[in-house]
């Protein structure tokens, strides 16, 4: 059931879900019969990175294959900083889930004796990808979901309304600050409820070079840190090593799947060079292959992915969503080397959760990318992100189902703000290009210093909500990786180039631990030593 703005209830008994994506689609679905209201920026099944995932789902659904083998290779990956209870309970739970999925209508793809077809991508290591039509995965799994859910009686569905702020009551929550999409003038509606779910995405729409949408920016991870939540692992920025460049934003998206088929990786002299960087050469780990296009492109010889001879003429039929892509961009890649360069893609930090996913803050539950689970530690394996959204969001679905029905919620007096504030567009697109400069695949301490000024000035001096909360989720990046002196994973530091043994722990911190960072770092008397890592 689809409700205009304009007929909200501002108090609800229901559990509010905040985001339209995978996470928050799958759980409204799980909780029914229960009644939910799911709140979605833009329209439903828009707007969220999982439409656009084209990889697939990792589950170890294959002949041969085991769970353990796959949270085997997810804890190869991370860093170090892999839980490994996570990573095997999510493996475990993968086939349960992938036919859930298709009950909801989800058309993945088979094979000639009808088992479910699976390829393989990067450091894994079995055929263990499920897909749709070769790179459609997340767009089919999100419209079979949109429909499921159009058709559930118990979920009322809110499109057009972001979330600007939580609140809070006791340090419970107690409902939230919403405002209509794309009018900042507009007044602010205050939604009461005891049960929220945030599910809002990805940050990757603060770097300037991103596959992410628009939507993924943060607000999630923001708001929830303004309200007090422990935030995991903020700095663990993964960058996809094939966005295609091409003068759109965001990027389209090369999946990682074209090198399971084949294609390589070169630079505009023909020369092949990830197989002297890894021995997984073009399948090596996203953040080794990530640097290693970085830099080629910094060396001036460019990077390209070469998928003619691998595929040539069945490029069309394999990746239809990539070649359309090309093919609007003026390139073939039957029979041409694709233009690539690395992107902000997925976030493995975020509201810190517990295996119920559940956050810090009562009544409040995460899942999808704005939370941080421990399943993906420094790096994401391929894939990986899909699955962790459907089993996380039955989890806090079985969870809430589980819990008592709470007392009803009773708004605070005063707004969080009154004014939503148009975001300055000059101000959005420095805070962008600090990122992907400053905060982007390589990573320095100077510049590090430079954008933790940076981002807690315009925190502080943001007359946009929207801008400040980007602000916040920036600064908690950038500070994170001032503070993690040492190259991990995902995060590589050319000042600190290696592991520091004693460093392989998660990041715990909070919104004021950062903005200690942030002033320790103005007044130069903070001494260099990982602050917001908490035991």
């Amino acid at each position: 059931m689809t409700i205009t703005i304009h007929n909200l209830t501002r108090a609800t008994d229901d559990v509010v879900i905040i985001g339209g994506g995978l996470a928050g689609l799958f759980c409204a679905l799980k909780l029914a019969p229960r009644p939910v209201t799911l709140i979605s920026a833009a329209p439903l099944g828009q707007g969220a990175s999982s439409a656009w995932a084209q990889g697939g789902i990792a589950a170890a659904v294959a002949e041969g294959d085991t769970p353990e083998a796959h949270a085997a290779d997810t804890i190869a990956v991370g860093g170090g900083l892999v839980d490994e209870a996570v990573a095997l309970g999510i493996a475990r739970e993968a086939a349960p889930r992938i036919h859930d999925l298709l009950a909801y209508g989800v058309p993945f793809d088979r094979d000639l004796e009808g088992k479910l077809a699976v390829g393989r991508e990067a450091a894994h290591s079995a055929r263990r990808i499920v897909h749709v039509r070769g790179d459609r995965a997340g767009a089919a799994i999100i419209a079979a979901l949109s429909e499921a859910v159009r058709h559930t009686p118990s979920i009322r569905i809110i499109e057009g309304l972001v979330a600007e702020a939580l609140l809070s009551e006791d340090g419970a929550v107690a409902g939230l600050q919403l405002r209509e999409a794309g009018n900042p003038a507009a007044r602010p509606i205050s939604l009461a409820s005891r049960a929220i779910v945030l599910a809002t995405g990805g940050l990757g729409h603060l770097y300037a070079a991103t596959t992410n949408p628009l939507e993924a920016c943060g607000s999630g991870l923001a708001i929830a840190a303004r309200a007090g939540a422990v935030i995991a692992d903020p700095e663990f920025v993964q960058f996809h090593p094939t966005a295609i460049m091409v003068g759109r934003d965001p990027a389209p998206l090369a999946t990682e799947a074209l090198r399971g088929e084949g294609a390589t990786l070169i630079n505009r002299h023909g020369e092949r060079f990830m197989p002297a960087r890894h021995p997984l050469a073009e399948l090596a780990p996203r953040d080794i292959v990530a640097r290693g296009v970085f830099a080629e492109i910094a060396a001036g010889r460019g990077a390209f992915l070469d998928a003619r001879q691998a595929l040539g003429t069945r490029f069309a039929e394999k990746f239809p969503t990539v070649y359309a892509s090309c093919i609007a961009a003026g390139i073939d890649p039957a029979t041409e080397a694709i233009p690539i360069a690395p992107a902000a893609h997925y976030h493995m930090g975020g509201i810190a959760v517990d295996a119920r996913g559940r956050s810090s803050i009562d009544g409040l539950w995460a899942g999808g990318e704005v939370s941080s689970t421990g399943a993906h530690g420094a790096n994401r394996l391929a894939s990986n992100s899909l699955l962790e959204a459907v089993v996380y969001a039955a989890r806090i679905a079985e969870d809430i189902d589980g819990c008592a029905a709470p007392a009803p919620a009773r708004l605070p007096d005063a707004l969080v703000t009154p004014h939503g504030g148009a975001p300055d567009a000059a101000a959005v697109k420095r805070l962008r290009a600090v990122m992907t400069a400053r905060v982007g695949v390589i990573r320095h301490s100077d510049g590090l210093a430079e954008a933790v000024h940076s981002f807690a000035a315009l925190e502080r001096e943001a007359t946009s909500i929207a801008l400040r909360n980007m602000a916040t989720s920036a600064l908690l990046v950038a500070a994170a990786a001032w503070s993690r002196q040492e190259s991990r994973g995902a995060h590589f530091r050319s000042d600190h180039p290696a592991e520091v043994p004693a460093l392989a722990q998660r990041t715990m911190t909070t919104l004021a631990a950062v903005r200690e960072v942030a002033d320790g770092l103005a007044d130069h008397s903070m001494p260099r030593t990982a602050q917001p890592i908490m035991a």
